[in-house]
């Protein structure tokens, strides 16, 4: 029997990999929804569903005929009203399109953001209220709601890296740039999980024969230190240049006028670790390879991306 899947953010970090993981599933059409129709004889208008989550009267009869919707989109760094806009109404307009059309379920892919600051240590769903910082943040915690409302699926990634990755390890390149210097005496512990691999537990999520809902934190089961994580950027991506590495106190100093610089400083002192026991027992996933061997797979990718001049 074929499933046939509607995925949002098929173009994006994620959703990419969303796509590729279930272009390779057996039985799966995958179909995606987007505002920019592809270009005419590509192949990949029978494949495209019109719709801008900006504009919830775009969405209607969005879910027809699919089976599953997988909703990665977001807005993320834009200005409030339009995180309101796309991650707040938009995801209520869109569930309330697949509920209308009987779609079995629904997986929105959220991030631990939701939760706010921190410290949190070994933290299992449920175990803490949600405190979101930003209006980005608000507004996928609002969107998380119209989804469980709906009886849907979300998962709850936190530092995802790999090809692609445009803000954790090129943010902690950045950081070091500023100061001149890597940063001794970090050793908060960080859930990270790999891009391809959090595909690949979307994918497995969404076509599981096990009925699915609540939250799930996704992230691979050892939590990384932020001591292992600087040396493997240190080591494989790229080195600091200028003087010895300083301890946390000097890199406040150094980053007092740099929003961007304290931010993944603050990252580098504060545990976010979300355990969860059940996600890849329940649905008989593989979480990957560690850290140390996934990182090293996306190193060369990170080294020519800082080279390109994006990072």
């Amino acid at each position: 029997m074929t499933v046939n899947l509607l995925l949002t953010g098929a173009t994006g970090f994620v959703g990419s990999r969303v796509a590729d993981a279930a272009r390779r599933q057996d039985g799966v059409r995958l179909r995606s929804l987007s505002r920019r129709t592809p270009p005419p004889g590509t192949g990949a208008e029978a494949d495209h569903v019109h719709g801008n989550l900006a504009d919830p009267r775009s969405l209607y009869g969005s879910c027809a005929g699919a089976d599953v919707l997988v909703h990665c989109a977001s807005s993320i760094g834009g200005g409030p009203e339009t995180a309101v806009a796309v991650n707040d109404r938009g995801t209520r307009a869109l569930v309330d399109e697949a509920v209308r059309h009987g779609v079995r379920r629904i997986v929105y892919v959220s991030t631990a953001a939701v939760y706010g600051r921190g410290p949190f240590h070994g933290v299992r769903p449920g175990e803490v209220p949600l405190a979101p910082a930003s209006a980005t943040s608000r507004t996928r915690a609002a969107a998380e709601r119209h989804v469980l409302d709906a009886g849907g699926l979300v998962l709850r990634p936190h530092l995802v890296y790999g090809e692609g990755d445009r803000w954790v390890v090129p943010g902690l390149v950045g950081l070091m740039r500023e100061l001149s210097a890597t940063v001794t005496g970090c050793e908060a512990l960080h859930s990270m999980i790999d891009v391809a691999t959090l595909g690949r537990a979307v994918v497995a999520a969404a076509l599981s024969p096990t009925p699915a809902s609540g939250v799930h934190h996704v992230n691979h089961p050892e939590p990384v230190s932020c001591s292992e994580l600087l040396a493997a950027v240190c080591g494989q991506v790229a080195a600091p240049g200028g003087g010895a590495a300083v301890d946390v106190t000097t890199a406040r100093e150094r980053a007092a006028g740099s929003p961007s610089a304290r931010h993944h400083l603050a990252m580098l002192t504060v545990d976010h670790w979300f355990a969860d026991d059940t996600f890849w027992k329940d649905l008989d996933c593989d979480p990957g390879e560690g850290f140390a061997t996934a990182f090293s797979r996306a190193a060369p990718w990170y080294r020519s991306f800082l080279r390109s001049g994006e990072g």
